[in-house]
């Protein structure tokens, strides 16, 4: 049986498309680490924080209550690597870096607001929830 030039083509563009996707069930697959950066818990603050407005350092500290420097430093490290964070520094005394969202991680908060919003919504089913587990473990 002789495939077409055509078919041929399309099975290639096919796999060439399956092979730039992501497979976050496969060990190696970097899409993991993206997953890591973009769901943790500083991440997913960071993201969200920054879906209002661009912001300071110190100023995403403060709005990200309980981040260490070094965490906050290492999260938007890591967003701007994946290409979520735009990080502009100015020389200026004292110098100035701003932290903003690519049009990416405009679109990645977006959804992540999605989740963090749920959850908040969500909250006394999940307190319920947790109250009646506890119940069980202790009469367990």
């Amino acid at each position: 049986m002789t495939v077409s030039k055509r078919g041929r083509h399309l099975a290639q563009a096919m796999a060439k498309r399956a092979a730039q996707r992501g497979d976050l069930y496969a060990v190696e697959c970097p899409s993991r680490g993206v997953l890591e950066h973009v769901t943790s818990r500083w991440g997913v603050l960071v993201l969200v924080a920054l879906l209002d407005d661009t912001h300071r350092f110190s100023e995403l500290r403060r709005k990200v209550a309980g981040v260490s420097e070094k965490m906050l430093a290492q999260t938007l490290h890591a967003l701007e690597d994946d290409g979520f964070v735009l990080r502009e520094s100015y020389p200026v005394i004292p110098p100035r870096v701003d932290y903003s969202l690519t049009p990416m991680g405009r679109e990645v908060a977006e959804h992540v607001e999605v989740l963090t919003d749920w959850i908040e919504e969500n909250m006394p089913r999940i307190t319920e929830a947790r109250t009646r587990q506890g119940s069980r473990r202790t009469s367990a």
